[in-house]
């Protein structure tokens, strides 16, 4: 059983990031663009206002790449990073727990970004696509390959 699960790891990964890097990028273009039910304050953030544009932009961009398992990484980090501002700087002086102050959605993405800085893209990215690594994560992660029983 063991090693049906880890031979499925980097496309159950493959598939967590396009979800995540999908809803990420739906929250972005909610408050860019007013679609999807618009911005949480209704309508659309004003261009360049700080910080709501610029973590808008963010998610709308470093969401699409990550969806795209394209520079998965550095576009998490980033993504990551604006969550945790998000979260310190606008909801945790609310209250204590997001719960309260509503930034439940903001700890969560900095956390699941997160994750993706240290696991990479997982199958289905286009980084395989300029790193060589080929189509099956098996012949590039040897450790991962099991054995048919």
């Amino acid at each position: 059983m063991t090693g049906r699960l880890n031979s499925a790891q980097p496309y159950v990964l493959g598939l967590f990031r396009i979800v995540i890097g999908l809803l990420f990028a739906c929250h972005g273009a909610a408050s860019l663009f007013g679609v999807l039910g618009g911005s949480m304050g209704g309508g659309t953030v004003e261009a360049g206002t700080w910080p709501s544009w610029y973590a808008a932009v963010i998610q709308l961009a470093g969401g699409g790449l990550v969806m795209l398992g394209l520079g998965t990484r550095a576009a998490a980090l980033i993504s990551s990073g604006s969550m945790a501002y998000a979260y310190f700087k606008v909801h945790q002086p609310e209250s204590l727990w997001p719960l309260q102050n509503g930034g439940e959605a903001a700890a969560v993405f900095c956390w699941t970004m997160l994750l993706l800085v240290f696991t990479g893209s997982g199958a289905f990215g286009l980084d395989r696509l300029f790193t060589g690594h080929g189509e099956h994560p098996e012949k590039t992660h040897p450790e991962r390959a099991t054995v048919a029983a």
